[in-house]
């Protein structure tokens, strides 16, 4: 597998992935669009489907990583060599940023109605200037239902540590850096399965780049009254997700390999 491979598949699989997650989340949230108030099965069905579609375009070029979690799992369990790591972990980031740009895109007349709307209600507003989450950083990135440091990085230490155990027990493909074909409709129900059973109180970032590429641009992004970013949270669903693939890494190599 060529850099050139890595880059090109990473970034569109991560950028596709992004996109449709991101998206189902602005559907959900915003205003004028046909779904809002869907709720959290549109949620985690939308982003199951959204890992099936990037993965399934990835998965021959660039093993469909699409997450520095299972890059990093990989690359303990040994599918993936180590001097690759830091292009799959730049791609994934860069595709990241590209999708949740395209969703705001998507989303740009549904965006600017519900900001408006939210500026005639001045307690929300004065309420999102205090918050540390803005009133749309939730379409972009997680943020937890209860603020507490050690038991949501043990959320997504636990809810990474099913997806990268599930990636790296079902069988890799022939080259053994990625997923194969089923492997990606197994992982797309692993993520809907993560979502329903664990994402409450966190919102499931289980991807680094998922999280932090997004809330990268909502923070460079011209919304007026989007608010805070809420960066005292963002190592979080950073940390997390590498420590429970850390665990996911090692104990495949002590129990399955």
């Amino acid at each position: 597998m060529s850099n050139a491979d890595i880059i090109i598949g990473e970034i569109l699989g991560t950028a596709l992935l992004i996109l449709l997650g991101a998206g189902v989340c602005a559907a959900v949230t915003l205003k004028k669009s046909k779904a809002q108030n869907a709720g959290w099965l549109a949620i985690t069905f939308g982003w199951g489907f959204a890992v099936l579609t990037g993965a399934y375009v990835a998965a021959g070029v660039s093993g469909a990583h699409l997450n520095p979690a299972v890059t990093l799992g990989l690359a303990i369990q040994g599918g993936t060599e180590w001097a690759d790591v830091p292009l799959y972990l730049a791609s994934e980031l860069i595709g990241a940023m590209l999708g949740a740009f395209l969703a705001w895109v998507a989303y740009y007349g549904q965006f600017k109605v519900h900001m408006a709307d939210l500026a005639h209600q001045a307690d929300a507003i004065e309420g999102a200037k205090d918050a540390e989450s803005g009133p749309v950083l939730g379409v972009f990135s997680t943020g937890p239902e209860i603020r507490n440091t050690g038991q949501n990085l043990l959320t997504e230490i636990i809810g990474t540590f099913v997806l990268v155990i599930a990636i790296l027990t079902q069988g890799l493909n022939d080259e053994g850096n990625g997923l194969g074909t089923l492997g990606v409709l197994i992982t797309a129900l692993v993520v809907v399965s993560i979502g329903l059973s664990l994402g409450g109180p966190t919102g499931y970032a289980i991807n680094p780049a998922r999280d932090l590429g997004p809330r990268i641009v909502h923070a460079l992004l011209p919304l007026k009254g989007k608010g805070r970013s809420d960066w005292g949270y963002s190592w979080i669903p950073v940390v997390g997700p590498l420590v429970g693939a850390a665990f996911a890494g090692g104990l495949y190599n002590i129990a399955f390999a």
